[in-house]
């Protein structure tokens, strides 16, 4: 049976707008945080297949699109100007992830030196990094793109390559320090002094 509203039209009687499924992959590379765009002028996209989930879309497009698998990006937002798409009324649920430079084998893009994108995909990725911002303010290297075993230094660099800038030493190593394990060993094949090798401690769940 066709569900019909009071005036006897059907959902498909209705207009309604496209949706679209687009990707912010962001890494650090070179002290850098970077996104991949696919060929250079926009983020990963795709329109949402009428039988599949958002979350299904969003693994199709960093699958054929960026040649990843086993990541599990996240919502970031809706972006719906009527304006944003000129093909025609396009919603986009953006989606975002952080993940270790390794697992990418496409070239990235440092935010801080985005050409010009297509869509409104430059205010997306400008939302993806104050994600990332965000996440990285209280707690050490939270999706892991460090090694199991990292020293100070290399927290350090590796936070002020996601904030786009240098943070106050000791301020930044007291807020993290107790999220941190010392593992009792020191740093090898570095110039200088050996330092303590951390890890991140286990996140409390309430």
């Amino acid at each position: 049976m066709t569900w019909r509203d009071p005036s006897g039209r059907t959902l498909a009687d209705y207009p309604h707008p496209s949706v679209a499924v687009d990707v912010a992959l962001l890494t650090v590379v070179d002290d850098r945080l970077c996104v991949l765009l696919h060929e250079g002028r926009a983020l990963p996209g795709t329109f949402l297949r009428i039988d599949e989930t958002l979350r299904a879309a969003a693994l199709r497009v960093l699958r054929e699109k960026a040649g990843v698998t086993g990541e599990e990006p996240r919502q970031l937002a809706v972006f719906d100007d009527p304006a944003r798409d000129d093909r025609g009324r396009v919603l986009s649920v953006a989606h975002v992830d952080l993940v270790p430079a390794p697992r990418l084998t496409r070239p990235v893009t440092p935010v801080d030196a985005l050409p010009p994108l297509a869509y409104d995909h430059t205010t997306i990725v400008e939302a993806a990094v104050a994600w990332a911002r965000d996440a990285h303010r209280d707690r050490p290297d939270p999706r892991g793109l460090l090694d199991e075993g990292f020293t100070l230094l290399e927290l350090q660099r590796l936070h002020e390559a996601v904030h786009g800038g240098p943070l106050p030493k000791d301020a930044f190593r007291r807020r993290m320090q107790e999220h941190l394990i010392d593992t009792g060993t020191l740093s090898r094949g570095t110039v200088g002094k050996p330092a303590r090798v951390f890890r991140r401690a286990p996140r409390e769940h309430s």
